[in-house]
């Protein structure tokens, strides 16, 4: 997480910050211990792995330890399906917890001793208002609330209260255990907060021994102190809650008490961060459960191509803040290109197949050519591939009518076929309904490997596939899930209004050089001219399928780049002006 200036000297984001002056005063024995505490209630997204990239590269960088730590304290919501994902998901970013896998249920038998104690000292009491009841009297920023009418309970009520409560003596919704604080404050946060609410409902790892639950903010400090956390690193909607965190801690006795710290929150332009909003789109049917390739969720990253190490450098790139602001998806795009770029071998695919039959290549022959698997990899080495006298290149590879600078196939020109020949088309053949299915061309033997003995040259290099060796298969072709920047700007529209129509388009009579049927689900591919691919989970030798993961153009390395030169030309203009 650390970033680089122009100088290339190093600089400490804010958080590094405060812990370097922690170490330097020997707090906490000079240890750093984080957590990464997701609720398991929906699979993570590209949010959550700024903050597991943070938490667990801090303590690497101070040989600290990091655990993962799952906030289970609302059995309505959560699910072993999302336990299950959530470690996967932090497996597969490169993170490792060792043997520090806790869950909040871990721990209610000691939140609840906790809880006691509060009532002990006076600082907790049973109150009998529901839910609206409490939001009406909490008052608001211009008006203080109204102590509860329960508020003054002895501590000899509250505790038999308390105790009925754990033992299911009441409904859902009746009592709930609220600290006793102050009903004037102007943090909202203070006004006699709800400590446990009752919830009879069985819980993914407790079952239905208990039926009242702790609420996140009870829980969250005693959490941390519980596992010995030193730097509770929080997104920045609980800067508001920090008071609370510490004041729990502070009314309690013999507790370890971290330090909370806020940073802002990942923003991410054409999508939404909203597990709320998440979870609708999936119950809604608009996309294909949450490991869509369309999703922000890591699962759906993972499906769609997106390397892990690729995740990793963009959350490094944007950097940790404590301003909120709108990252664009294209540096994301740019962090997977240049990582696939390097690790991608080449391969050539036709998506939208238009017959060439080469007249004067011998019927029956097939011969095998020679191709490069990754020019930004010379250990990758080259492969053979079968050409033919029928071949498959991309309709829009053709025109019968081109206009100017169109420097591809067109009737009487010449252009060159990738690693094999030099064509020309004579005659195209249409149907009855005047579309065009086959193109009659020649070849010229003597430019085998694209290259001309006479040193005439072609403007155009086109990628193709053998009809006789192809391998067909499906390609789904992915793009961003909503086509406007911000789908959550307009008040008056819902959301899901904006949703791109074309985000995803499924290709089923595509055409694969015939070695991509050995390829595994997974791994990752170029189609050369096309974009990046990536073998489906549901890919197998007998059913291909290949999603792409982007595009080959990168709007967003021209950006960076321009913005290189205009630095060069402020550094060269400052330097010109000092030496005058």
């Amino acid at each position: 997480m650390n970033n680089t200036n122009d100088t290339e000297t190093t600089y400490l984001n804010f958080i590094h910050q405060i812990i370097e002056d922690d170490l330097k005063n020997n707090k906490n024995d000079s240890k750093v211990h984080t957590r990464f505490p997701p609720e398991p209630n929906g699979y993570l997204h590209i949010g959550h792995a700024k903050s597991i990239c943070l938490n667990f590269e801090t303590a690497k960088k101070y040989k600290g330890k990091c655990n993962l730590r799952f906030d289970d304290t609302n059995p309505t919501k959560e699910e072993d399906e999302y336990v299950q994902s959530i470690i996967k998901d932090v497996k597969w970013l490169g993170y490792d917890w060792e043997d520090r896998l806790f869950f909040a249920s871990d721990y209610f038998d000691k939140l609840y001793e906790h809880a006691v104690e509060l009532i002990k000292k006076g600082h907790a009491y049973v109150c009998d208002l529901n839910a609206d009841e409490i939001r009406e009297t909490r008052g608001t920023t211009k008006m203080a609330g109204k102590n509860s009418p329960y508020r003054e309970r002895s501590i000899k009520e509250n505790l038999d209260l308390f105790a009925r409560m754990k033992n299911g003596d009441f409904p859902n919704g009746t009592r709930t255990l609220r600290a006793k604080i102050d009903m004037a404050n102007p943090n909202l946060n203070f006004r006699d907060p709800v400590i446990y609410r009752i919830l009879h409902s069985e819980h993914h790892r407790t079952g239905n021994k208990w039926c009242i639950y702790p609420m996140y903010d009870w829980a969250h400090g005693l959490e941390d102190s519980i596992e010995g956390i030193t730097h509770s690193l929080c997104t920045l909607e609980f800067e508001d809650h920090r008071p609370l965190y510490d004041w729990y801690l502070n009314n309690l006795n013999n507790v370890h008490k971290p330090q909370q710290i806020e940073f802002a929150r990942l923003n991410l332009n054409f999508t939404v961060m909203s597990k709320r909003k998440l979870l609708e789109l999936v119950e809604s049917n608009l996309v294909n459960g949450w490991d869509d390739p369309r999703m922000p969720t890591i699962s759906g990253m993972r499906r769609r191509g997106f390397p892990a190490d690729a995740i990793r450098e963009f959350v490094d790139k944007i950097g940790v803040a404590k301003r909120e602001n709108m990252v664009d998806i294209a540096l994301l795009e740019f962090c997977v290109r240049e990582k696939l770029n390097k690790v991608a071998e080449r391969r050539m695919a036709v998506l939208n197949p238009l017959k060439v039959v080469i007249e004067n290549y011998p019927e029956g022959k097939t011969e095998m050519l020679e191709a490069i698997n990754n020019p930004e990899d010379k250990g990758a080495g080259t492969r053979q591939i079968p050409f033919s006298r029928e071949l498959y290149i991309e309709q829009a590879d053709f025109m019968e009518n081109p206009p100017k600078k169109f420097f591809r196939l067109s009737p009487g020109t010449e252009v060159r076929l990738r690693y094999a020949y030099f064509i020309k088309c004579n005659e195209v053949i249409k149907n009855d309904d005047g579309e065009i299915i086959e193109l009659r061309c020649t070849y010229d033997p003597e430019t085998k490997g694209g290259h001309a003995p006479d040193g005439r040259r072609v403007k155009a290099t086109m990628h193709w596939v053998s009809c006789e060796n192809a391998e067909k298969a499906t390609v789904r072709q992915y793009d961003r899930l909503f086509k406007v920047e911000n789908p959550l700007a307009d008040s008056e529209k819902d959301y899901k209004e904006f949703i791109n129509e074309h985000s995803l388009d499924i290709l089923t009579n595509c055409y694969l050089e015939p070695d991509l049927k050995k390829f595994k689900p997974g791994e990752y591919i170029q189609f050369e001219r096309l974009g990046y691919f990536i073998a489906d989970p549901d890919s197998s030798e007998d059913n291909l399928i290949f999603n792409r993961t982007m595009t080959l153009r990168d709007n967003w390395e021209k950006i960076l780049k321009q913005q290189e030169r205009e630095k060069n030309i402020a550094r060269k203009k400052a330097k010109r002006k000092k030496n005058r």
